[in-house]
């Protein structure tokens, strides 16, 4: 009997001195320590409520010093065991660096199953506490030469549970502190640039797209900046009210959404895409809705949300391809890059996978590439905008012009002119027309042909269009006929604009063969518009009369008269 009690007494003392499930000790030297990459153990407090004491005698687990646990964990306990291989005290510092996403974090320092310091923050109120810099949590603590520490920290997390660790020695934990995130902060400014570029195209265009997709930036930004310590890091902000942030995980899919359907015009050429992308609307607006007052809830299901979102999306879009949409096939490249990356990160917020750069900023990295497709495809449909647009101009051109000499025609003049009339009527402008016609036009066809007849309608317009303003109205009548309207110009101005056209023409040698020179003249009538009591046929009118009068007079001469 005695025996038995020295036994279980034995026992008794090895379980309170040793660890349940403790691992072996990272040894420490006299060197340089920098370790970012090492063996921890893990425990995950089911009932959050467990404290250092019965913890320390649960079972743990082996993992990494940068794991996930997902988000079936929200508090977790970490075990480092340290010892110190040589004779002299190491003064160290245990980092870690994404303390910025949890609600708190304890530290208990145990040496010789004794507790020897401990340290509990709440992020709420931490922007002032010593420990924390910029989002990254210090602790200093001294390994005693010779002797073993075990650490052990407590996470409680809002969702998902991710952390790192690091153990440094003074000089490596200040170039730690001082490392920079220009990883994040390029996304983010590439995301402002784009931003800003198409609020630019909104005030520019008025499409709705554009701020959809400027919508879908910002929520995008927000959560890069807020998720990899930008936020942290810039305004050393953190607790509950920064972590409400985090629905912009939710704002972004409502936004992306809401461009597809502008980009793609669902609602007017594809109905049935259109009502699949309204339903899924729903639940995003209601878990948005819901996360203002319960946000932790909210993000415990977001992955399964967001993959909802993805497998909704990529068949709407697949559905678009096969009816021929010309845009879809550019958001495809970008949208599966989106699915690849974020199906990776969810792997990795779930603890599925190992935990790399490209696992934990899977969401950045899929945003980021997303939004530049995106940018191209808004691009491209301006593009394609502009080519409809050009194609309308030229066909509207080509309906206002005569095929021939370039000028506008007898329709386009007629409708023009009504108009620059009624502006006259309205200032007060003077305005005033020429009437012109080629003398003797019939006998150059019949002598030279046709073609020289159409060689000479060209020259002659060229010259009408040299010697007449820019804002003057120049268009080919009918035939040989032609008329200029000269808005805020009086009869003499008018007159003396006719007699420096018809002086041009005369001079005019035009080469018909290389032995054949045609030489012609105009004959041309000016009037000056009233435009409170005529209407512009009427002026018209009185301008061919004159011409008649010009002609009558022995032609190449300018008749001019004032109503």
């Amino acid at each position: 009997m005695a025996l038995c009690r020295l036994f279980l007494y034995v026992v008794t003392l090895l379980l309170v001195a040793i660890p349940a499930g403790a691992s072996q000790s990272l040894e420490i030297g006299q060197g340089a320590v920098k370790l970012k990459h090492f063996p921890v153990e893990y425990f995950v407090d089911g009932s959050q409520s467990l404290d250092y004491e019965s913890v320390r005698l649960e079972p743990f687990e082996t993992t990494t010093s940068t794991a996930t646990l997902g988000n079936r964990a929200p508090v977790a306990w970490y075990r480092i065991s340290l010892q110190n291989t040589s004779a002299s005290d190491q003064s160290l510092f245990l980092h870690l660096p994404k303390a910025y996403h949890v609600r708190s974090i304890d530290i208990i320092e145990e040496r010789s199953a004794s507790l020897v310091n401990n340290l509990s923050i709440d992020l709420n109120n931490a922007e002032a506490h010593p420990t924390i810099y910029k989002g990254t949590l210090v602790y200093p603590f001294v390994l005693p030469g010779g002797q073993s520490t075990v650490l052990y920290v407590r996470s409680h997390a809002y969702s998902h549970q991710w952390f790192s660790l690091g153990i440094y020695d003074e000089e490596h934990s200040r170039h730690e502190l001082v490392g920079s995130h220009l990883d994040i902060a390029l996304m983010v400014g590439m995301m402002l640039a784009l931003v800003f570029y198409n609020s630019l195209l909104y005030f520019a265009t008025s499409k709705k797209e554009n701020i959809f997709y400027s919508l879908y930036l910002i929520s995008g930004l927000v959560w890069i900046a807020l998720s990899y310590g930008l936020v942290a890091k810039a305004f050393s902000a953190y607790g509950d009210a920064i972590f409400m942030l985090n629905l912009s995980i939710i704002s972004m899919p409502i936004f992306l959404l809401l461009f597809m359907m502008a980009i793609f015009e669902t609602r007017e050429y594809y109905r049935t895409e259109n009502r699949v992308l309204q339903a899924m609307l729903v639940p995003l607006i209601v878990a948005f809705v819901y996360g203002l007052f319960d946000i932790t809830a909210v993000l415990k299901f977001s992955d399964n949300l967001a993959a909802l979102v993805m497998l909704v999306t990529f068949s709407v879009s697949l559905s678009l391809l096969r009816k021929g949409h010309p845009l879809v096939k550019f958001f495809l490249v970008g949208h599966t890059f989106f699915l690849i990356f974020n199906g990776i990160a969810v792997m990795y917020y779930k603890g599925m996978v190992t935990p790399n750069y490209i696992n934990s900023h899977g969401v950045g990295i899929g945003i980021i590439l997303e939004a530049l497709t995106l940018a191209f495809i808004i691009s491209y449909r301006i593009k394609l905008l502009e080519d409809i647009r050009s194609k309308q101009d030229e066909l509207k051109r080509q309906a206002s012009t005569d095929p021939l000499t370039r000028l506008y025609n007898r329709r386009h003049f007629m409708a023009e002119g009504e108009y620059l009339l009624a502006k006259a009527k309205e200032s007060g402008e003077s305005l005033s027309v020429i009437a012109l016609d080629i003398d003797h036009f019939k006998l150059v066809n019949d002598t030279h042909g046709h073609n020289v007849g159409d060689l000479v309608l060209v020259e002659v317009a060229s010259t009408f269009r040299k010697l007449s303003r820019d804002r003057d109205l120049v268009a080919r009548f009918g035939g040989e006929e032609f008329l200029i309207l000269l808005p805020g110009a009086d009869l003499d101005e008018a007159f003396g604009c006719a007699e420096r056209i018809r002086a041009a023409v005369e001079s005019l040698a035009i080469a018909a063969s290389e032995n054949v020179v045609v030489r012609v003249t105009v004959s041309l009538g000016v009037v000056q518009v009233n435009p409170t009591l005529e209407t512009l046929e009427d002026a018209v009118n009185r301008t061919d009369q004159l011409l008649y009068e010009a002609k009558a007079a022995g032609r190449n001469r300018v008749s001019g008269f004032y109503n």
